[in-house]
């Protein structure tokens, strides 16, 4: 679709002529190492909501901390860490696919294939529409999986 190249140009010259505050590590973190900018990631998969976790309910999984809703989250969090990662570190799947990390908003996301997918949103990009006008999911992952296992090792 020539259409979609035209988008992923646009997309990555605005991406690349925009200043966002990026970090160098395969995970969208914080200063403090907290993921996901404090949402839980339970409450994306299990439950299909963006919720601000709490600090009372904890867990650092690989030296990266997540937040909860609940003791109940946190639990479910801890008898299965990896179920519930985002994918690509918590970067926009769109720049994924495009080549490139981005923070995200949290509140810009899917859940597919038992899976959740975190989007890039400001006033000039919304990336969660750009992914699903395209209307083909499978594609749009298979090409930012292969470009994140190049750009989960890069330094932006």
């Amino acid at each position: 679709m020539n259409t979609l190249k035209t988008i992923v140009t646009a997309v990555a010259f605005l991406f690349a002529t925009t200043i966002f505050a990026q970090d160098n590590k395969a995970n969208n973190i914080d200063n403090s190492n907290i993921a996901l900018q404090g949402y839980s990631p339970v409450s994306y998969l299990d439950l299909g909501l963006a919720q601000k976790g709490n600090k009372s309910y904890k867990s650092e999984y690989k030296k990266v901390v997540y937040y909860f809703t609940s003791s109940e989250q946190k639990a479910s969090f801890d008898k299965n860490p990896e179920r519930y990662l985002p994918q690509y570190g918590g970067f926009c799947a769109f720049g994924c696919y495009a080549g490139a990390k981005f923070r995200v908003d949290p509140n810009k996301f899917i859940v597919e294939d038992g899976k959740y997918y975190l989007y890039l949103n400001n006033v000039e990009l919304d990336a969660k529409q750009l992914w699903l006008a395209e209307n083909n999911h499978n594609k749009l992952k298979a090409v930012a999986d292969k470009n994140w296992k190049k750009l989960s090792k890069t330094h932006n």
